[in-house]
Parts: structure tokens; sequence; C-alpha cells
């Protein structure tokens, strides 16, 4: 028995100092006059670029992307954990915000501007809140983790199609592969929801991957923990502070969301959607409901009950 716990303490160790070399670091985060105070607990940015920069026409054909040379956010997750929480909130990429230097537009419009840079002061200076840490993962990064997990069961209330993402599931539950479950999280166009719909689903999957990645189906077997932690970093790309037992953190707190134990919610809106000149169809904030959610996240407290839907 003790042979068997010194060779799982080594494993520990190696995977960790293994890990720490392949972590991909990029400047992300940045000082400027008027940056929100740190507040308690932790904050991560979590952000799904929608570049096809690297994709083959062959791969742009199977995930249904197109071939916009443009780079936007399909996804902008904010993930708090400390005393309370955790609570991983979403952003709708449609939401209509202040891009600092650029007057007001679309919240994924701030990445097309200024990259992660940018991004991350426009949902700091829109939230009030200071991000500690930032993460980035892109189409083609997404289907390979999923990929490499065996795949992650994901589950609908009813039937989704969506032509342009290539949805076509069932309601129920689906064990789905990476380029299905890129599909799955795509979808808005057929989605009475829209933007909204897509953002529920978006925290579905990240939570699926979270639980399957670190449920002891991979954790505790090498033969399927090594790759599915080989395509995740490889995939990733975090602030230049961030390191190992940052991301493990974030990892185990996106667990706990995914069993429950943590909430999910989407910052509150006004409506369904609003036509904006330049902008076109944005959702706008609800102002009060939004500074209540944000400021009991900047003080580690419990969310409001108006903000859990």
């Amino acid at each position: 028995m003790t042979v068997v716990v010194l060779l799982a303490v080594a494993l520990a160790v190696a995977l960790f100092f293994w890990a720490g070399g392949q972590l991909h670091q990029m400047d992300a985060l940045s000082g400027y006059p008027g940056r929100p105070s740190s507040g308690k607990g932790t904050n991560w940015l979590l952000a799904g670029s929608d570049s096809r920069r690297d994709l083959t026409p062959e791969q742009q054909r199977k995930l249904h992307v197109g071939r916009d040379a443009g780079r936007n956010t399909d996804t902008v997750l904010l993930l708090h954990y400390g005393d309370s929480g955790p609570y991983l909130v979403s952003l709708p990429r449609d939401s209509y915000v202040e891009v600092p230097g650029h007057g007001r537009n679309k919240l994924n419009a701030a990445y097309g501007i200024g990259g992660a840079k940018l991004l991350t002061r426009t949902v700091e200076q829109a939230t009030g809140l200071r991000v500690d840490h930032y993460a980035e993962l892109d189409f083609l990064g997404l289907v390979r983790v999923v990929d490499a997990l065996g795949g992650v069961r994901l589950c609908l209330d009813a039937p989704l199609k969506d032509e342009k993402s290539g949805a076509d599931f069932p309601a129920g539950c689906s064990h789905m592969d990476g380029v299905r479950a890129l599909a799955y999280v795509r979808a808005r166009y057929s989605d009475p929801r829209g933007d909204l719909g897509r953002v529920t689903r978006q925290r579905a999957l990240m939570s699926a991957v979270a639980g399957e990645m670190l449920g002891p189906g991979v954790l505790l077997n090498p033969f399927r923990l090594v790759p599915a932690l080989d395509a995740a970093l490889a995939a990733l790309r975090v602030d230049e502070r961030a390191g190992v037992v940052d991301l493990t953190q974030m990892g185990l707190s996106m667990k706990q969301v995914a069993d429950g134990s943590g909430k999910a919610v989407t910052v509150p809106v006004t409506g369904p959607g609003e036509q904006v000149a330049g902008a076109g169809d944005v959702l706008v904030w609800d102002r009060e409901k939004a500074r209540r959610l944000f400021r009991a996240v900047r003080a580690d407290e419990p969310i409001p009950t108006s903000a859990e839907k």
C-alpha cells in the first residue's frame, strides 16, 4: 500500500510540473486609471473565441462556423468563488455596454476591436468588478477537449435544430462528441430566446466539461487524465499571472456549479432584445438588478434571488 501511495504522489507531482510547462499565457489584464479595486474572493473571465484563423476549409465546413475572418467572442462568462459561491454569471455577447474608447456597442465587439485586454477592461467597467484571471478557448480547442474526454452528456427540455450551427437534437439527454457539443452551444437562430437561450447552453457545456474532467472516471485514470489534460492545456490561453493551482481552483469551482453546490445565473436584462442603429439586436441590462448582482459578487455575499434564473 505504501508503494502505491508513493507512486500516486510521484505521479501527481510530475503532472503538476508538466502541466505548468504546458501553460499558454497571454497579456490579458492591464492597469488603467479608474480600474476597480479588488473585492473579496476571486473572479475569472472566461471567453470563447469564434476565431477561424487556424481552421482549414474542411474544418470550417465540418464545424459549421463559416469563413468570417473577424474575431469576436461567442461566450463571455464571469466565474466567482470565495466564501460565497461559486457563481457562474453569463454576460450575453449581445449585451449593450460601453466599450472604453469606442462608445456603446455589443460586448463581443470589444474583443474584436482590442482583443482580451479590451474585453477584460470592458467587463470590469460594466460590472464594477476587478478581473483577477482570464482564460480563453477557441472553436477547435473546445472540440478537441470534449473529444479527449470521450464526449459529454447534455440535456434539452425541447428539441433543438439550427441549420447555421448544425444542431439537430431531440429533447432529453444525449452523449455528444466535440462537433455536436459545439453545434449545441452555438445554436441561437432557431431558439426563441436567442442569445439568452444560448448562454444557458454555454453554462451547461462548461459545467459538463468540468464535471467530466474532475470526475473519478478521468481523475483517477491516468490513461484518460493525461490526454484530457494535454488537450485542455493545448487549447487554453490564460493570463500571465495564472498558474496550475489557479486553474485547478477554477476547475473545481466549475465542477461545484455542475454538481449544484454553486449557482449559474445570467445578468438580468430588461427584455428579450432591442434594435439599436449601428449595433443591431442588443440586450440591455436591467441596471438596478445588475448592480445588486455585481455588488453581491464584489462583497463575496449571496447573490440576490432576483438574479437566480
